[in-house]
């Protein structure tokens, strides 16, 4: 569905030219969930940007549904633009127009009759669910239905795909949830191609089938999402994951333990589990086998791609040689063992 080949970006700065973009090569298939995920000023919204050719690349070439992007002129680019829609961060709702009006302005500027319109926004108003806010103004609904608008209005045109770009960056984490749900569902019953740029590595972990990590302006890694989940190679994928983590421990906990891993007796370990190993007693037999002190600090069973997947995040105190040790024996018995140097 999308290929995106060579891709390289540079804009003029004040020491001369900045690179955006360093020879960005992805092949997204159709129907699929895929996220970018970076740090702020990986290149995540230049990269979404080039997409669609909002930013045109200084080298490369975008191929989406077939056309190469970089090669049609102005009108035929207008054209191409319609199989792509496009959800953003703050939702870019026009406040003088209700609900069903905003849905429905792609359709006023394509040209469409009134029952056209019709036909179209009141079936995507009834799968984001906001047909009874459909004569709402945006003051008069939630953060989370603003932007199920802007879901629903990047769907008018029914796109082959629909850009997200922090379309979940400005919402509380239970909204967040329910907006990824929806779509998961637009995914499945559309049949749309999803490209979600995020920060977040909780929300490619929720929703992406793969994912490509981005760091200054390069994909350092990229693979399946339950694959990058295990064996992160990169060492800002591994701090990203890391983040993950530590988000659920409180302030003070991750004050204690910033504090110990300093002193350097103590080892912050993450670790994954997959399939059937998800229920075995390994920990409890590496601290017997090997006499350590270990804290659980915090842990869960998901599902990552129908695979069941266990998390873990533990402290181990004791000497290096026992951990060195311990760790091994982890490994040997299939466990993913990551190593976390820092907690912000």
């Amino acid at each position: 569905m999308i290929e995106i080949k060579h891709v390289s970006q540079r804009f003029p700065g004040p020491r001369g030219l900045v690179e955006a973009l360093r020879d960005i090569n992805l092949s997204i298939g159709s129907g699929e969930i895929f996220g970018i995920i970076g740090r702020s000023g990986a290149g995540k919204s230049t990269l979404v940007r080039t997409l669609n050719l909002l930013t045109r690349p200084s080298e490369g070439t975008v191929v989406v549904a077939g056309r190469d992007l970089t090669r049609l002129n102005a009108a035929a680019l207008r054209e191409a633009r319609r199989d792509i829609g496009m959800i953003f961060q703050h939702f870019n709702l026009l406040s003088s127009r209700t609900v069903y009006e905003n849905v429905a302005l792609p359709l006023e500027l394509a040209g469409k009759s009134r029952s056209e319109i019709e036909a179209t926004v009141a079936p995507l108003l009834d799968l984001v669910g906001l047909a009874a806010q459909r004569d709402r103004y945006p003051a008069q609904i939630s953060g989370g239905q603003k932007q199920r608008v802007g879901i629903a209005r990047a769907l008018a045109n029914r796109p082959k795909v629909l850009l997200s770009d922090e379309a979940t960056s400005a919402l509380d984490p239970e909204t967040t949830r329910s907006i990824l749900e929806l779509l998961r569902q637009i995914n499945r019953e559309l049949g749309v191609t999803i490209v979600l740029i995020t920060h977040q590595m909780e929300v490619i972990k929720q929703i992406c089938d793969r994912v490509a990590v981005l760091e200054t302006g390069r994909v350092v890694e990229s693979g399946r999402v339950i694959d990058v989940f295990l064996r992160p190679h990169h060492e800002v994928t591994r701090a990203m994951i890391g983040d993950v983590i530590a988000s659920e421990l409180p302030p003070a906990l991750k004050a204690r333990i910033a504090e110990r891993l300093v002193a350097g007796r103590d080892h912050l370990l993450r670790l994954a589990f997959t399939g059937a190993g998800v229920g075995d007693p390994v920990l409890s037999e590496t601290i017997r086998r090997y006499a350590l002190e270990i804290s659980i600090l915090h842990g869960q069973v998901d599902e990552i791609q129908g695979q069941a997947f266990g998390s873990l995040a533990v402290l181990a105190s004791g000497d290096a040689r026992q951990v060195g040790e311990a760790i091994d024996f982890l490994r040997g018995k299939g466990v993913i063992v990551e190593e976390i140097s820092h907690v912000e």
